[in-house]
């Protein structure tokens, strides 16, 4: 057999030849335009399984919500009580009682829960907010009967071990400790307790303060567990790859029988907190950080609760004027001054109404400089929006709502939300149309109801020797000038604590 080498490098050269224009021509006729942004998409629908709702025996009522392509369940048990159910004096009891949780349960310790959650591949989480605590499980389908019996030993039958509680005791007083070497800290503290009050459950650090820390016993953390964990103070949220009738028998035989004793009955009732007044008048409140190589910007007022009706368009007001990377505070303070790594503003939804927050950390010789630039965005904020602004900052919010539902455990903390505000049954799927819906006339009225520029409390911490002289030739309002430890107290004395 003869091989005609000239022909076959004829043939290989045309191939090649033929090639080359193939794919000439594709990558010409695939260049894309980059004269503009490409344009988006109608926001993505959120249609989630249905929400389905039943009671245990005990009166106990269960939300849940199916999700079976990946076998993992996460059960969320809410209670209805957090520090602003405390009494005085007893600041920071709700989180070391949610914390003491799985310190010791049923008959095991604090290592032997542990090495039994890690055993079956399952998470716990437990803590404490202002008005709700949330204690979490994450298991595998497979091991959920295991994962509910070592739950139900946390929920209701915890120990509260004196050395545990000790230890619990040390590692927060060295946090308030190092709160003092923490600006931001400063900052919150002082924000909160501007606008609140001390005697306010919104005023005061959830953490505790070192009197409070100190008197604390486990006897006070077995009261409030028993007057707060109660099953007709509690809601369980069941998310994952199990069925309502399943999940309604496993569920029966871990918490069916749990009730009230006798000497709790009727104990967790409504709480009476004291009025919340709104700022009055512009104020500034500067505390000293000697050396600090920038400073803590805070600037609030009182919010609105939750339930508010505007709820919708102070959402997309809030998202152009500081609550997303393209929001005005963040372009103007850290793109176009360079300023900050970041500004932003939010407001914090409670059952009460919580604050109304505008701030950033900003380098210490542009205090002033930042300060003039974020009153001067929340006066221009009460103005007409323009068209491509708002339906911006509409679509920012309406196509980022699908991604808080990727897993079990996003979907379960929505559905705390639901449960703890008595939401609507259809307010997840309603909710990207309702953003949408959001007019210019919605944000201009938003904005001048709820931010007012000239009634804020604005909060400095930085160095007062290179900052103060700056900050008072703004004419912004009286300035009152503070230590450290006229806001967090005298550093906690760490050492020895038992």
């Amino acid at each position: 057999m003869t091989i005609n080498l000239s022909k076959i490098r004829r043939c290989g050269l045309i191939i090649c030849l033929l090639s080359t224009t193939l794919i000439n021509t594709t990558v010409f006729a695939q260049t894309p335009d980059r004269s503009a942004p490409p344009k988006l998409g109608p926001p993505p629908s959120l249609k989630l399984p249905a929400i389905q709702r039943f009671q245990l025996s005990n009166g106990l009522p269960v939300v849940l919500m199916e999700k079976s392509p990946v076998p993992l369940v996460q059960i969320n048990l809410l209670i209805r009580a957090g520090s602003a159910m405390e009494k005085t004096g007893g600041a920071g009891l709700a989180s070391l009682t949610a914390d003491m949780l799985d310190k010791g349960a049923g008959n095991r310790n604090a290592l032997q829960l542990a090495d039994a959650i890690d055993f079956l591949g399952a998470n716990f989480s437990a803590g404490a907010g202002h008005h709700t605590s949330v204690v979490s499980i994450n298991t595998p389908l497979a091991q959920l009967d295991s994962a509910l019996a070592l739950f139900a030993d946390v929920v209701l039958r915890p120990t509260f071990p004196d050395e545990e509680l000790s230890r619990l005791r040390k590692e927060k007083l060295t946090t308030l400790l190092q709160w003092h070497d923490q600006p931001r800290s400063i900052a919150s503290v002082m924000f909160n307790r501007t606008l609140y009050g001390e005697q306010h459950p919104y005023g005061r650090p959830s953490l505790g303060d070192e009197p409070s820390l100190r008197a604390l016993a486990t006897g006070d953390l077995k009261n409030f567990h028993t007057q707060h964990f109660r099953q007709d103070n509690a809601s369980l949220i069941v998310v994952g790859a199990v069925a309502a009738p399943l999940a309604q028998t496993k569920l029966e035989a871990a918490f069916g029988g749990w009730r009230a004793s006798n000497s709790s009955s009727g104990a967790a009732s409504a709480t009476a907190w004291p009025e919340i007044k709104q700022v009055a008048k512009r104020q500034i409140y500067l505390v000293d950080k000697p050396g600090a190589a920038q400073t803590e910007i805070r600037i609030g007022r009182i919010g609105v609760p939750r339930l508010t009706e505007d709820y919708y368009a102070i959402t997309v007001m809030n998202t152009i004027l500081g609550g997303s990377f393209t929001s005005r505070l963040n372009q103007n303070l850290r793109e176009e001054h360079g300023y900050s790594y970041g500004a932003s503003s939010s407001f914090s939804f409670r059952p009460l109404p919580g604050p109304f927050l505008a701030g950033a950390a900003v380098q210490t010789d542009v205090t002033d400089k930042a300060l003039a630039e974020f009153m001067k965005e929340l006066k221009r904020i009460l103005q007409s929006v323009p068209n491509d602004e708002l339906t911006r900052a509409k679509n920012y919010v309406a196509l980022g709502y699908p991604a808080e539902f990727q897993n079990v455990g996003q979907i379960a903390e929505n559905l705390q939300e639901m449960v703890t505000y008595n939401l609507p049954q259809d307010y997840f799927n309603n909710y990207i149309n309702r953003i949408l819906s959001v007019t210019k006339k919605d944000v201009q009225r938003v904005a001048k109801k709820y931010i007012a520029s000239e009634k804020v409390a604005i909060i400095l911490v930085g160095d007062r020797k290179e900052i103060e002289a700056g900050v008072r030739k703004l004419n912004l309002g009286p300035l009152e000038l503070l230590t450290i430890e006229q806001v967090l107290g005298k550093p906690p004395t760490v050492e020895g604590t038992d």
